[in-house]
C-alpha cells in the first residue's frame, strides 16, 4: 500500500515537536530521573512473570513525566485503522493490514527515537523482547496445540448445548488461562452451529465469558492476577472475587440463553438429520499433555528465580527465556505428534495467528507512550485520572476502562501500587500487601475485577479476543467491526452488567 509521503512527513513533524519538550533537552534539569521500563516488565495477554525495569545506560529522562498526550496519536490512529478500514476499504485492509500496522509503528518509533535516542530505543526493545515476544509465543503455542484437539461426533448447537459449551469454557478459563480455554472451546462451538444463521452474538458472548470474565478466579486465569500473585497476593485470595464473577456470569449467561432461544425459534431451526447419531469423542487427546506443559511452564516462570541475562541491553529473567523455549517446544511437539488429517478436519490454518502477530506488533509499539504516561502516575499527563481515584468504585471503573484499550497488566500494577501508597505509604511491600488483602480488601477486589472484566469491552482488551474473532471470521461467521462490537454488544450488555456489580459490591 502506498502512503502519501507529504502526509507522513507532516505527521512526523507534528509528532516530533510534541515529543521535544524543554525538559527533554535539559537532561540535568529538575526532572532528571532514571529511565525505566514501561511497566516493570508487566506483559500483555497471557500470564507472564513480571520483569524488573532496568535503567538503560545514559538515561536521564523519565519519559512518562515529559511526554504529552499528543504522543498517543499513533496509538489512536492504529485503533481507528482496525476499526474503520475493514468497513470503508475492506480489500485494502485485507491485503495490506500488515503494512498499515508497520506504518503506524514507524510513525511512533521514528520521531520517538529521534527525540530521545538511546532511551527510546531501550523502551522499544523492552516492549518487543519483554512483552511482545513472550505474548506471541504463548499465543502461538496455545493456538497450535489446541488446533490438534478435535471433537468428533454429533453435536448440534441448540440453545442449551451452546450455553453448556460457553459455561464449560468459562470454568476452564481460570485454570488454563483465558487464552487456553478460548482456543480449546471456540472451534467446537463454531462447528456445532455451522447450520445456524445468526451466530455472531454467540461468538461475542463467548469472548465476554470464556476469553475474559472466566479468568478471574485464579492467578493462572489472567495476567493482572498473576502480577498480583508475584507481588505477594496469595494464590487463592482471588476466590474473594468469586461472587463478583458469578454475578457477571449468571447475568450474561441468562441473557445469552434468551437471545439464543429467540433466534433459534425465529430461524425455525431444527437439528439437521444426518442419519445415525455418532457419539462424541476427542481425537488428539495427547495434546492435553502439551497444554499441561504450557500451563506448567507459565507457572514455573513465576516461581523460580534463576537470575537474569541481558539481551540487546534488555534484562530478562532466565526463567522467562526458559519458559519461552519450553512453549516453543510444546508447539513443535504438537505439530510433530498430530496427524495432518486431524488439523485439516479441524479447519486449522495459520491465518488467524499471522493476523494477530502483524496487528499487535503495531499495537504494542504505538502503545509505548500511553503505558509510560500511565506508569508516571500523578507526575504524568494521566494525573487527572490517577488523582481522581479515591473510592473502590473509582478503582473499578478507571482501572477497567483503561484495561479495555491498554495493557491490563501494567494498569493493574499502577492502581495496585496506588492503593498501597494511599493506605500504607512508606511500608515495605511484604508488610503492606497482606494488609491490603485484609483491611482494605474491597480496593484490591475492585482493581482485580476492573482489570479482568473490562478486557471484554473491545477486541484488543485481552489477548484471546482478537484471536477468537479471527478464527470465527475465517470459519464464515460475520463478526462486528471494532466499533460495532463496542456499540452493539459491550455498551448494551457488558456495561449494564458492570453497573449492577458496582451497586452490589463497590
Amino acid at each position: 500500500m502506498k502512503f502519501d509521503r507529504l502526509a507522513f512527513l507532516s505527521l512526523f513533524l507534528i509528532f516530533l515537536l510534541s515529543l521535544t519538550p524543554a525538559s527533554a533537552q535539559d537532561p540535568g534539569g529538575e526532572k532528571a530521573h532514571g529511565g525505566g521500563g514501561i511497566s516493570g516488565g508487566a506483559e500483555t495477554g497471557p500470564p507472564h512473570v513480571q520483569e524488573q525495569a532496568h535503567e538503560p545506560a545514559g538515561s536521564h529522562v523519565n519519559l512518562g513525566e515529559v511526554l504529552p498526550l499528543l504522543s498517543c496519536i499513533p496509538f489512536a490512529c492504529m485503533l481507528l485503522s482496525i476499526a474503520l478500514l475493514p468497513l470503508v476499504a475492506a480489500n485494502i485492509w485485507h491485503h495490506h493490514f500488515g503494512k498499515i500496522s508497520a506504518f503506524w509503528a514507524a510513525s511512533m518509533a521514528v520521531p520517538f527515537i529521534y527525540a530521545y535516542r538511546g532511551t527510546a530505543i531501550y523502551e522499544i526493545l523492552h516492549i518487543i523482547l519483554a512483552d511482545y515476544v513472550p505474548f506471541i509465543i504463548l499465543l502461538w503455542a496455545l493456538f497450535t496445540v489446541s488446533g490438534g484437539i478435535l471433537l468428533k461426533g454429533t453435536l448440534r448447537g441448540t440453545p442449551l448445548v451452546n450455553t453448556g459449551i460457553i459455561l464449560i469454557g468459562t470454568l476452564l478459563a481460570s485454570w488454563m488461562g483465558t487464552t487456553g480455554a478460548a482456543m480449546l472451546m471456540i472451534r467446537p462451538l463454531l462447528r456445532a452451529n455451522d447450520y445456524r444463521k445468526n451466530k455472531t452474538f454467540m461468538v461475542v458472548f463467548f469472548i465476554f465469558l470464556v476469553a475474559n470474565i472466566g479468568g478471574a478466579l485464579t492467578p493462572l486465569g489472567d495476567p493482572p492476577l498473576f502480577l498480583g500473585f508475584l507481588h505477594g497476593v496469595s494464590f487463592f485470595w482471588t476466590f474473594n472475587i468469586l461472587p463478583h464473577m458469578l454475578l457477571c456470569v449468571g447475568i450474561l449467561l441468562v441473557i445469552y440463553f434468551i437471545l439464543d432461544t429467540y433466534y433459534y425459534k425465529k430461524e425455525k431451526a431444527s437439528v439437521p438429520d444426518e442419519g445415525e447419531k455418532k457419539p462424541l469423542r476427542l481425537v488428539g487427546i495427547y495434546n492435553f499433555i502439551f497444554l499441561l506443559g504450557i500451563v506448567g511452564s507459565v507457572l514455573m516462570s513465576g516461581i523460580l528465580d534463576l537470575g537474569e541475562v541481558s539481551t540487546l541491553g534488555i534484562h530478562r529473567a532466565v526463567q522467562d527465556w526458559l519458559r519461552d523455549g519450553l512453549l516453543i517446544a510444546m508447539g513443535i511437539g504438537s505439530l510433530l505428534a498430530t496427524p495432518r488429517e486431524i488439523r485439516e478436519e479441524n479447519q486449522f490454518s495459520w491465518a488467524p495467528i499471522i493476523e494477530v502477530a502483524y496487528l499487535f506488533i503495531g499495537i504494542f509499539i504505538t502503545m509505548i507512550p500511553c503505558l509510560l504516561l500511565l506508569k508516571a502516575g500523578p507526575k504524568g499527563e494521566f494525573a487527572f485520572l490517577i488523582n481522581a481515584v479515591q473510592k473502590p468504585v473509582h478503582y473499578f471503573w478507571v482501572s477497567g476502562m483503561l484495561s479495555s484499550f491498554l495493557d491490563n497488566a501494567p494498569t493493574y500494577l499502577t492502581f495496585f501500587n496506588t492503593a498501597l501508597g494511599s493506605f500504607y505509604g512508606g511500608m515495605p511491600e511484604s508488610a503492606s500487601v497482606p494488609l491490603l488483602m485484609t483491611e482494605n480488601a474491597v480496593y484490591l477486589q475492585a482493581i482485580s475485577c476492573g482489570s479482568v472484566f473490562f478486557g471484554a469491552c473491545s477486541y484488543i482488551g485481552n489477548a484471546p479476543n482478537f484471536m477468537v474473532r479471527s478464527i470465527a471470521s475465517e470459519a464464515g461467521t460475520p463478526m462486528p467491526s471494532f466499533f460495532g462490537y463496542i456499540l452493539k454488544y459491550s455498551l448494551v450488555f457488558l456495561i449494564p452488567t458492570f453497573v449492577v456489580v458496582t451497586f452490589i459490591f463497590f
